[in-house]
């Protein structure tokens, strides 16, 4: 069963940085396009970032453009996001989500962190 492991979220203060990890566990990461969701609280998940299995090709949604990076390292079979210039409004829970590509598909969450930014 494949599972995805979150880490690296927080309490910061707004301008601050924290950065996010995802790690996949029990399966080939390449084959997998990775996505960064965030809910906050009485509103919908929407998706903040995502990245290709080879790391090529990212995307980003608007309100983050220029403040965070998504990334990979399939050697570590981790994707991060990393998160600058942080905004009360960035306060959510973050989930990790990835996308099975190759062979078999397959769509996996991860357990959710909370990022709190204070102002």
């Amino acid at each position: 069963q494949v599972q995805l492991v979150e880490s690296g979220g927080g309490l910061v203060q707004a301008g601050g940085s924290l950065q996010l990890s995802c790690t996949i566990v029990r399966d080939i990461p390449r084959a997998y396009t990775v996505g960064w969701y965030r809910q906050a609280p009485g509103k919908q998940r929407e998706l903040v970032a995502t990245i290709s299995g080879d790391g090529a090709t990212s995307n980003y949604a608007d309100f983050v453009k220029g403040r965070f990076t998504i990334s990979r390292d399939n050697t570590k079979k981790t994707a991060y996001l990393q998160m600058k210039s942080l905004k009360p409004e960035d306060t959510a829970v973050y989930y990790c989500n990835a996308v099975r590509t190759v062979g078999l598909p397959g769509t996996y969450w991860g357990q959710g962190t909370q990022v709190t930014v204070s102002s």
